[in-house]
């Protein structure tokens, strides 16, 4: 249907912005390094993603933020989501 290629455009938007804020927020993050990575996670990602981004990130705080805090890879984080095909 009409749904698919807006998905997968979520989905790598998603799991494009988590695989930078994973490697920005580090191993073991706290919630503090958590914080800072979904703050500056968008930038490195030129104007038009990076507005997507910080809509993804208003709209999936919370889940972005177990996503970053777990150990699951951003892609699966992503289905979890629900941006990602399951």
């Amino acid at each position: 249907g009409m749904v698919a290629p807006g998905k997968g455009k979520k989905c790598k938007l998603c799991t494009k912005i988590l695989e930078q804020m994973k490697a920005m927020a580090g191993e073991n993050p706290d919630e503090a390094a958590v914080e800072a990575a979904l703050a500056k996670g968008c930038r490195g990602l030129g104007r038009s993603l990076g507005r997507a981004c910080k809509r993804l990130v208003r709209k999936y705080r919370e889940e972005l933020t177990e996503a970053l805090l777990g150990a699951e890879p951003p892609r699966t984080a992503c289905g979890t989501i629900g941006l990602c095909p399951a």
